[in-house]
């Protein structure tokens, strides 16, 4: 590839170097975030929950559930593939720290904080 003086910005480079692959991340697929903000919407539509974030970490993807969005999350919905053989790679973790379920199944996982209408 041919450069001409003049044509790159300081620091730019151009060329195959620029094209270094991501670092790996662990990430929630369609159907998990799919699973994840339905719920989400719920309690948002119900006036439980106000916020959320979501983060890719090199060992596992966290979404966390706020109340407000200044406060501590009350509840972090985690992936960590290097689980799925031993526990299961989806937990819901509360704001103390207390795991509060952990499995293989998404949905059976959140199953202790979707709180569905039921006849009395």
């Amino acid at each position: 590839m041919e450069v001409i003086s003049g044509d790159l910005e300081p620091g730019e480079i151009r060329g195959p170097e620029r094209a270094s692959p991501p670092a790996s991340r662990v990430t929630f697929n369609r159907f998990e975030l799919n699973r994840i903000l339905n719920l989400y919407g719920r309690m948002v539509a119900e006036g439980e929950w106000r916020d959320y974030a979501i983060d890719f970490l090199k060992d596992r993807a966290v979404f966390s559930i706020f109340r407000r969005a200044s406060e501590v999350p009350i509840y972090r919905i985690e992936k960590a593939p290097k689980l799925a053989r031993k526990q299961g790679a989806y937990s819901v973790i509360t704001a103390g720290g207390h795991i509060l379920r952990r499995g293989h199944d998404l949905d059976r996982v959140l199953l202790v904080i979707d709180r569905k209408l039921s006849v009395v």
